[in-house]
């Protein structure tokens, strides 16, 4: 396994230490969903190793990080029980946008957020001066690197070895688009969502049939996402 590297980032006003440090930890397993040892956290945060250990058994006490058989570390499912206080926040934030983009674009929003290597469904918002469109489910699952809301997400993410031509062309330009890939005959385009430039955990966008106008539905979106990002910091 590679070894995580560094994880210093200079630190801007007060701050506390030892906060920062565990919630470094979390960022940095988050990229190691099999673990990692004491002393590779160690030294991706250049600390000593009876540090990241006090640190470690903090975070397993609060079930934020579990210990496995083997004494590697992973996420805990006390981050899933915090994110479910953070879902209803996030539809609240992203409502406006949605039903602006449904009705301008003519086409069905969706607000899609990442579950593990699946891409989940949360909210869904059809227009409502159309006679045909596409009726998105809340609650369809999905794998990320399929589809356009779940190529956004990865696009909002660090890159991976090998990863899809169009995922690294999403990064550049911002957006992901999709036809054919999830449901016969359908285009998606979607934009990470990354309050104050985090790791997205989401993605706006909208579905509908036949080919979509990236020119004119680009900027919609982007704006879309940034829109809810900056909601979620208020």
């Amino acid at each position: 396994m590679a070894q995580p590297r560094p994880n210093e980032r200079p630190l801007q006003g007060e701050t506390a230490q030892t906060l920062d440090r565990g919630l470094r930890v979390l960022d940095i397993l988050a990229s190691y969903p099999a673990g990692l040892s004491v002393p590779d956290i160690a030294q991706a945060l250049n600390i000593h190793r009876t540090i990241a250990y006090r640190l470690l058994n903090t975070l397993v006490a609060h079930r934020l990080v579990r210990r496995t058989e083997d004494s590697r570390y992973c996420l805990g499912i006390g981050l899933i029980e915090l994110a479910r206080h953070v879902v209803p926040r996030l539809q609240e934030a992203a409502y406006p946008a949605m039903r602006q983009l449904a009705e301008e674009l003519r086409a069905t929003a969706c607000l899609t957020i990442m579950d593990g290597d699946e891409g989940v469904v949360l909210t869904t918002l059809e227009p409502r001066t159309t006679t045909m469109h596409i009726a998105y489910r809340p609650g369809f699952r999905h794998a990320l690197d399929r589809g356009a809301s779940g190529l956004a997400i990865l696009a909002g993410r660090p890159r991976q070895p090998g990863e899809r031509r169009e995922l690294t062309l999403a990064r550049k330009r911002g957006y992901a688009t999709s036809y054919d890939e999830i449901q016969y005959g359908a285009s998606g385009i979607a934009a990470p969502i990354q309050p104050d430039g985090q790791q997205a955990e989401a993605s706006i966008g909208v579905v509908l049939l036949g080919k979509i106008d990236e020119a004119t539905f680009a900027p919609h979106i982007i704006a879309a996402a940034h829109t809810i990002a900056g909601a979620l910091l208020q």
